[in-house]
């Protein structure tokens, strides 16, 4: 059995960039501490998963569709465009690409779908015949989760790798739930609104008693609190919205095969493939 490790580039990358302690510059005074904080953060993920293959992932500048389902998807977003450099982390991106290809790691920005709906595409592809793990912090990625498919959330020596079992003991849920628990509850990160009076632990009790959103919409007379019963009826429309926005599309055209992501680490530190794209 292969094991392909996904990463989400633009998740590692903003996330090392603002999780450095520091502004860091090399010699010629060039900003290097999104660069420095990827490549060691991702070599400490190779090594963490052991992986035969690698692909990673970056979200590309293009239409969204999802955002003719609802314009305020996403639109709690920082543009960073009009930010100066050294609060730009896309002006490092060009040398975190360098980077990848200096590892002789395949990477692409996504052309036509989110990142999101081409790592599923990639966990559907290749989740039952191969080991997989998806490097990402967004919860998103929960619903992907099999007994072969598992999510990575990178924190040093902090690193969570989650199962079914640690969905199931953090939300009360199956992974094939999470779309229909997000639903119910919203996600801020993605600027969705849930239905009022349904948090967490209420959304779980009810995807126990029903099974799926659909369920529970074609059942909502059944359910016992008043006030849940309501916010339900009344948000039928919100609920069914939130769904198509959160329920990952597998259908997206996968940029390689796995057999073009064949990848062998051989030790190469950070400081290595720094000093091997200029940067050191």
């Amino acid at each position: 059995m292969s094991r392909l490790l996904i990463v989400d580039g633009s998740n590692l990358h903003f996330q090392m960039f603002f999780g450095m302690p520091a502004r860091i510059v090399n010699e010629r005074g060039i900003a290097i501490q999104g660069t420095l904080g990827f490549v060691g953060a991702l070599l400490k993920i190779i090594r963490m998963t052991n992986p035969s293959h690698v692909v990673v992932l970056f979200d590309g500048e293009h239409q969204n569709d999802r955002t003719a389902l609802d314009s305020g998807y996403k639109a709690n977003r920082t543009d960073y465009s009009d930010l100066p450099e050294a609060e730009n982390p896309f002006s490092q991106l060009s040398d975190v690409y360098a980077a990848l290809d200096y590892l002789g790691i395949k990477h692409t920005e996504t052309t036509t779908s989110e990142t999101d709906d081409l790592i599923a595409a990639y966990a559907y592809t290749y989740g039952q015949e191969n080991e997989i793990f998806i490097s990402s912090f967004d919860s998103d990625f929960f619903q992907l989760i099999t007994d072969n498919v598992s999510v990575l959330r990178y924190r040093g020596d902090n690193t969570v790798i989650c199962t079914p079992e640690y969905v199931n003991q953090r939300l009360g849920i199956k992974p094939t739930q999470y779309a229909d628990f997000k639903s119910l509850t919203g996600d801020t990160a993605d600027n969705i609104k849930g239905a009022d009076k349904i948090g967490p632990k209420t959304a779980a009790l009810l995807l126990g008693q029903f099974g799926t959103l659909q369920n529970i919409l074609a059942n909502a007379d059944s359910i016992q609190k008043p006030l849940i019963k309501e916010s339900v009826i009344r948000n039928t429309e919100r609920l069914n919205t939130n769904y198509k926005l959160i329920k990952l599309d597998a259908s997206a055209r996968l940029p390689f095969t796995i057999d073009e992501l064949y990848y062998n680490y051989r030790g190469i530190t950070t400081n290595e493939v720094l000093k091997g794209i200029g940067l050191k």
